[in-house]
Parts: structure tokens; sequence; C-alpha cells
């Protein structure tokens, strides 16, 4: 139990459609984590051997109002969330989770009692659900459902990151060229490799010493030559 009232289990590597070779988590090392809401704490302790061998992290929490208190502090791949509880019920939890927009695209699973009115699946998938799943149900198809969500969280995480990436190269490779760029010259009566002269001083001091002793070079180089082969 941590000190926000949640509770962790520690993901192990066993069979399952993402544990054999695969990464878990983020390109940052940090695991994908499964949110599981339920009042009674069996019901969550069951939840948590559902998912042993999966690669994802449990938080398990008893209540509405402490699933949006985690879910300020914590990123979640999936929500496992009981639909009738007291106080805030699982259709208002989500109603929350869905108008924040940190957490709107977090997938919800409703987990229900099959003797419950068939019409509650229909307001759970009008706040925000991706599935509705009735009790007692097959453990293989929650894992099989939560596995699919933890390979997206972790595929969006990757792509973000090399997006991140990418830009921060862009702006490298600009900033380098912005540093070792000719300024642009003009050509007049004289010529313009006569008028450009007014500008290699500032070309040195920009590129140091090596960028002095090619702008010599460059002078040395017949004009015809400079023409076919230089841009200025």
């Amino acid at each position: 139990m941590t000190a926000d009232g949640s509770t962790r289990v520690s993901a192990s590597r066993g069979t399952g459609p993402l544990a054999s070779g695969a990464t878990i988590g983020g390109p940052d090392g940090s695991p994908a984590k499964a949110l599981l809401v339920d009042d009674r704490r069996d019901n969550l302790i069951a939840l948590e051997a559902i998912l042993q061998g999966l690669p994802v992290e449990p938080v398990a929490v008893e209540s509405g109002e402490a699933a949006l208190k985690q879910l300020l502090i914590d990123d979640f791949a999936v929500i496992l969330l009981d639909a009738q509880m007291p106080e805030m019920d699982g259709f208002e939890t989500a109603s929350h989770i869905k108008a924040r927009e940190r957490t709107r695209h977090v997938p919800i699973i409703f987990l229900t009692a099959a003797d419950r009115d068939a019409q509650l699946a229909l307001r759970g998938y009008a706040a925000g659900a991706v599935d509705y799943l009735t009790k007692p149900f097959d453990p293989w198809v929650l894992r099989a459902k939560v596995s699919v969500f933890v390979e997206l969280w972790t595929k969006t995480r990757q792509l973000q990151a090399q997006a991140e990436g990418a830009r921060q190269l862009r702006s490298l490779v600009a900033a380098v060229d912005e540093a070792v760029a000719v300024p642009p010259l003009r050509t007049d009566r004289t010529g313009p490799w006569r008028s450009s002269k007014r500008h290699r001083p500032r070309t040195a001091r920009t590129c140091g010493s090596i960028g002095a002793r090619a702008a010599s070079a460059i002078d040395r180089v017949k004009p015809h030559v400079r023409a076919e082969f230089f841009a200025y």
C-alpha cells in the first residue's frame, strides 16, 4: 500500500501477447500501468492475479475519488473500472476522467455483475468506455484486451519519443547551419568576387581560422571554376 492509498504489484514476465521478448513500458523505461478501480478488495486481488505475467504494473484503488487522484499522479495504459460502487459510481468516475484533457484518451473497460440491468452497458459506452465485461468473465479475454491497450500505449510512447528526437535534431541542424552560414553577397559592377571581400572578415569571425583559410583558398580558384561550382 502506497502513501496515496493505492496498491502496486510488480509485473513479471510470463506467457502472453506481450510477454515474450517484449519491451516493458515506454522508451524511457517507465512501465505501462493499469488502474484497477473496485470498492471490494477481493475483486482487486482477483484482477491483480489475472494480470500477473503481463508487462504492466497494476495500481489498485477502492473508490472513484481515489482513482481520480491517482490519475493526477500517473499515466495509465488502461483503466479497469467497476460500474457499481458506493458514493461515486463507475459512470460518474468515467465522466470525470473523460472531462479532463490529461486523461480523456485513456481507455476504460467497465466491469459489472451479470445480474445488472442490460441498459448499464449502454450507459457505460455513453460514459466513454471502450468495452464492457460482465462478471463472471473469462480471465484470458480480459488479459488479451489489456495486452492490446498496453501495446498501444507502448507504441505511442515510442513514437512520441522518436518525434521529439527528430524535432531536437532539426533544431540542432538549423543551429549549425546558422552558425556556419556565409552571409548573402551583393553583385555590383565590379563583379561578385571583388564586392564580396567586405563580407570575408565576418565569415572568418564566424568560422574561425578554418573559415579564413577556406575563403583564401576559394579566392585562388579560377573565376570560371568558381562560377561553375559555387553558388556565390
